[in-house]
């Protein structure tokens, strides 16, 4: 039988290093894109990373950049891929405000140039395509939400997520591509990027418990998100893929939890019981044991336009797909402190 072949964007970030690992795992021929610099950026799929010489390679990488369509069009004619996976973007809601024309370049038009390559190439009715949306595209709406629900972005990420769900469809529609959305809410795991709340936590929590920091800065406390674990996420991913037809998914846990709650639960794991006092961005989270303060607010995190609550519904993907999420957040709180611990005891 046949090796599928399959194209990652983003395959040095969490989600594309994870979907590395899970189709490697599933006999693909993995290609994957990165960006040219003057280090190497692949710690993340360094265990599963051949060297270009090796016989019988599974895993290639290419240079490669979502700004740039000529090459996107040249590697896919090249590669001949069955299953393309968008995972590249920037992905910092924070960061879209101070980089929102590049965010939009990137995460929107990027996902554009992706399509009307495959658009062009000969094998195009054979090609599926995966599009990684976010739950941001909501915006502010304190309900569950589905496929169905209205989207009303309210950040540049978000804007530039949504334009890239819309062409998708669009191009769907015109070309009769192989063309899904997955709409992914929150999804964490150990390699998650330090800047992002869930591993600025448990890192922080980490150091704290073996004396190597005294205080984690935070925002927004009261941000409530739907937190799952990515690696079932690139399970969902996966079986949008395999389905008969292309359709677009919510990808979620159906309960969601606040930033403070995240962060109780991390201390908790090294035998720090969190309590509170104070109010507003005077608000301190203290060592009920001790009274050593370890949770202090800065206003920098916080963000221009605040999205305060996110849960999904994912009733449509387990009916279609069997698809439901294995990991629960106090599991996932868990299983990231604890490989910061481990990691940290390395040094």
């Amino acid at each position: 039988m046949k090796r599928k072949i399959a194209f990652i964007t983003g395959i040095t970030g969490q989600d594309g290093s994870l979907l590395a690992k899970f189709l490697l795992n599933k006999n693909y021929e993995v290609h994957g894109i990165k960006r040219r610099a003057s280090s190497f950026n692949t710690k993340r799929i360094d265990s599963i990373y051949q060297e270009h010489q090796m016989k019988g390679k599974k895993l290639i990488l290419h240079y490669g950049d979502l700004t740039d369509s000529l090459s996107l069009y040249d590697l896919l004619n090249k590669i001949k891929p069955d299953e393309i996976y968008n995972l590249g973007a920037q992905s910092h809601v924070a960061i879209s405000f101070i980089n929102p024309e590049y965010t939009t370049n990137v995460d929107g038009i990027g996902n554009l140039r992706l399509l009307d390559a495959i658009s062009k190439l000969k094998f195009k009715k054979s090609v599926k395509f995966f599009q990684a949306s976010t739950s941001e595209m909501y915006g502010n709406q304190k309900k569950t939400l589905n496929e169905n629900s209205d989207f009303m972005p309210v950040s540049p990420y978000a804007s530039a997520k949504l334009l890239a769900y819309w062409n998708t469809k669009i191009y769907r529609q015109a070309y009769g591509l192989f063309a899904c959305n997955g709409i992914m809410f929150n999804h964490e795991s150990p390699v998650r990027g330090e800047n992002f709340i869930s591993k600025k936590t448990t890192k922080a929590v980490a150091e704290i418990s073996l004396g190597l920091r005294d205080v984690l800065y935070v925002g927004n406390l009261n941000s409530y998100r739907d937190w799952g674990y990515a690696v079932d996420y690139v399970d969902a991913m996966w079986k949008i893929m395999q389905y008969k037809k292309p359709e677009d998914f919510v990808i979620a846990t159906n309960k969601t939890h606040s930033v403070r709650n995240f962060i109780e639960l991390a201390f908790k794991r090294v035998g720090i019981k969190i309590a509170w006092k104070g109010k507003g961005i005077k608000e301190v989270g203290y060592d009920k044991k001790t009274n050593k303060i370890h949770v202090k607010i800065d206003k920098i995190y916080f963000r221009p336009n605040e999205v305060e609550y996110l849960k999904g519904d994912y009733t449509k993907i387990k009916k279609l797909l069997g698809w439901k999420p294995k990991v629960n957040f106090n599991q996932l709180v868990n299983i990231m402190v604890d490989e910061d611990l481990n990691n940290l005891k390395k040094l």
